[in-house]
C-alpha cells in the first residue's frame, strides 16, 4: 500500500467520524488537535504514517506540556491522536499502532466550584439588559443543562414545561423540566430574537446558531462584571446540582435530569454540597 501523507489521511478520518454521527464540536476539536500533530511531525520530517514511532507521539505530548498546555488539554489532544491511529488500524493502513503505548499526562482532579445564592443573584443583575445571555444563564441555573446542549437547543424541543435534549455523541435523548423563572427568561429573549429561519433557539445577530465559544466568552465577561471572575459557565451547572442536593431532591431524579451516565457521578457532589443523606424530593428546586 502506498504511504499516504498524514495530512491526506486526516480528512478521511474526519469523514468517518461524521458518518458515525459524532457531534460537530467533537469533529472540529479533532481536526484542530490533529492538524497540530501533523504540523509538529512535519517539522521533524515525519510526513507519512509509516515514519511515526511511539517516541514521536511522546515527543508531541511533551512538547505541548512544555508550551504550558494543561495536562487535561494535552490528554484530550492525545485522545484525538490515539483515535487517529486506531482508525488507521481498523481500515488496514497500519498493522502496528505506535500511539497505544503512549501514556497520558497525570491529571490532578480539580474540585468543582459553585456559586452562592448571593453570587448568582449578582450575575443575574448584571445580565438583566441582555435578554439572550440572561435566558441562557437562567436555563442553566434552573435545568443544569450543559453549555453544548444550550447551543444546540432547537425551538421545536421547548414545549409544555419541558425541554427535550436530543441525543448526541454517547448521550441518549432525555427530557428536562423547566420552571417559571426559566420560562419567563426564555420568553423575554424570544421577543427580541433576530428574525431568522434558524431552528436553533439561541442565535447571533445575523441569525446563525450561537456558538459555544461565544456563549462562554459572553458569560465570562458578565462574571467579571458581577465581580465573580473566578467562575465559569460550567460552574453554573454545578450550582444547579449543589442547590438541588441541598434542597433534598432525589439523587436518581437529579442524575437523570443532568444526564449523568452513572449515579455515582452525581453522588460525588454530595460531599461538596455537605449533604450526608440524599433526599427523596421529586420536584426540582427553584434557584
Amino acid at each position: 500500500m502506498a504511504q499516504e501523507p498524514l495530512k491526506d489521511l486526516l480528512p478521511k478520518l474526519l469523514q468517518d467520524l461524521k458518518d458515525k454521527d459524532r457531534s460537530p464540536s467533537t469533529i472540529l476539536a479533532y481536526r484542530a488537535d490533529l492538524e497540530q500533530l501533523v504540523e509538529y511531525l512535519h517539522e521533524k520530517s515525519k510526513v507519512t504514517h509509516d515514519q511515526v514511532k511511539s517516541d514521536d507521539i511522546e515527543g508531541f505530548r511533551d512538547d505541548l506540556l512544555s508550551k504550558k498546555y494543561t495536562p487535561k488539554s494535552v490528554s484530550r489532544k492525545l485522545n484525538a491522536v490515539k483515535t487517529f491511529f486506531r482508525w488507521m488500524m481498523e481500515v488496514g493502513i497500519i498493522s502496528f499502532n505506535p500511539s497505544e503505548v503512549v501514556s497520558h499526562p497525570k491529571i490532578t482532579p480539580s474540585i468543582p466550584k459553585f456559586l452562592s445564592p448571593l453570587e448568582y443573584r449578582a450575575l443575574r443583575d448584571v445580565v438583566r439588559d441582555d435578554a439572550r445571555i440572561s435566558a441562557i444563564i437562567e436555563l442553566i441555573l434552573q435545568t443544569g443543562m450543559r453549555i453544548s446542549e444550550i447551543a444546540n437547543l432547537k425551538l421545536k424541543n421547548v414545549k409544555d414545561g419541558k425541554i427535550i435534549i436530543e441525543p448526541h455523541a454517547t448521550q441518549p435523548e432525555r427530557e428536562v423540566p423547566y420552571n417559571q423563572p426559566a420560562k419567563e427568561a426564555l420568553e423575554e429573549y424570544l421577543k427580541v430574537r433576530p428574525e431568522t429561519d434558524s431552528e436553533y433557539v439561541f442565535v447571533s445577530k445575523n441569525g446563525n446558531r450561537l456558538a459555544v465559544r461565544n456563549i462562554r466568552a459572553a458569560i465570562d465577561r458578565y462574571m467579571t462584571k458581577a465581580d465573580v471572575p473566578d467562575y465559569s459557565v460550567n460552574d453554573l451547572r454545578t450550582t444547579f446540582i449543589i442547590e438541588n442536593l441541598k434542597a433534598g431532591v432525589d439523587l436518581v431524579l437529579l442524575s437523570q435530569v443532568v444526564g449523568h451516565k452513572r449515579l455515582s457521578t452525581t453522588e460525588r457532589y454530595l460531599e461538596l454540597a455537605e449533604v450526608e443523606d440524599p433526599g427523596k424530593k421529586q420536584t426540582l428546586e427553584e434557584l
